[in-house]
């Protein structure tokens, strides 16, 4: 019998990259979007007619409510958030209400509407913050340094207690840094591969970046969302740390994809501004995905180099068809 499945935070990179999992799994694909007179379907627009959009929003547990009875899913993929960490401290209410908050609501609308929805929250290394073990594992003590990472925690820990205190299968992954060829521009990462293609175009002269020594454990995110799936399919609900075991830079990030365009000397094309630096920084975050491993047998498939290169290729592909 085919199986349902509804996606908030559809439009957004995991979103997209899921309902492209989920539907080669064969589901009927249900995604949520907060209704808005601009229309978002960067990455969603190869989805039309595929899938079935409805119109939710996370501060409004009545909408999401209305989302379960409309979709009637056998599993609920949470991924809407405020998500960019450097706008968190400028809209702290918002986020906190959206990514935190949030949780809470559809785990209630999940439960009075019908408790054997199986449930997956976003978690979000950045709950690891100034870590105090490095690699960090599912036992880990929490540090977060932003507001963003402050409301994952709570999205976090209400998930573990809906699931203890009501039985409900409701599991957290905590994602470490994971990037595809549709992460939003405002992203570092996006940003890099975009300026990159754009000075090779000669379209801009330089790249304008905060903090370069910032170390990230950065994975692929289709690889990512595969452990998102796999995680609903377990005999038990659990939490589960999903990363690479390795670190890297934006320094490192630079180096790979100034290279792959061929420039050596790439310091001439970087700028640096303090406005882009965070008021608490996190300087590096590693995961140890061994029980990711030992008992669901993920593991990364696409290595550092190979995701930096597939970015910046897109991004030089993107504006010769322009």
């Amino acid at each position: 019998m085919k199986k349902t499945a509804l996606i908030t935070g559809i439009s957004g990179m995991d979103g997209s990259h899921l309902a492209d999992f989920l539907l080669e799994k064969g589901y009927e694909v249900f995604g949520m979007e907060r209704r808005s007179s601009y229309i978002n379907n960067v990455n969603t627009a190869h989805l039309e007619g595929k899938i079935t959009i409805l119109n939710g929003d996370m501060t409004d547990q009545n909408s999401l409510l209305r989302c379960l009875k409309e979709s009637k899913p056998d599993e609920v993929y949470n991924l809407a958030a405020q998500s960019f960490v450097g706008e968190s401290w400028n809209t702290p209410e918002q986020t906190s209400n959206v990514t935190g908050l949030g949780v809470l609501r559809i785990l209630e609308a999940i439960r009075e509407f019908n408790p054997d929805i199986k449930f997956y929250q976003a978690s979000s290394s950045e709950m690891f913050g100034r870590m105090v073990e490095n690699p960090a594992n599912e036992n880990t003590p929490f540090y977060p340094r932003s507001p963003y990472g402050v409301s994952k925690l709570y999205g976090h820990w209400i998930t573990k207690n809906y699931r203890e205190s009501y039985d409900m299968f409701a599991c957290s992954g905590i994602l470490f840094n994971h990037e595809s060829e549709r992460r939003g521009i405002e992203f570092v990462t996006r940003k890099i591969s975009d300026g990159v293609a754009r000075i090779v175009h000669g379209l801009e002269t330089h790249i304008t970046l905060g903090n370069l020594e910032a170390k990230r454990d950065w994975g692929y995110a289709p690889d990512y969302v595969e452990a998102m799936w796999m995680m609903l399919q377990q005999p038990k609900a659990d939490d589960y740390v999903v990363a690479t075991g390795e670190t890297h830079s934006i320094r490192d990030f630079l180096d790979v994809a100034f290279n792959f365009v061929g420039i050596d000397n790439w310091a001439q094309y970087i700028k640096q501004d303090p406005r882009f630096m965070r008021p608490a920084e996190v300087d590096v975050l590693r995961g140890d995905y061994a029980k990711a491993e030992l008992e669901m047998n993920w593991k990364p498939k696409t290595n550092f180099t190979q995701l930096v290169e597939k970015m910046v290729k897109n991004d030089i592909e993107l504006l010769e068809k322009k």
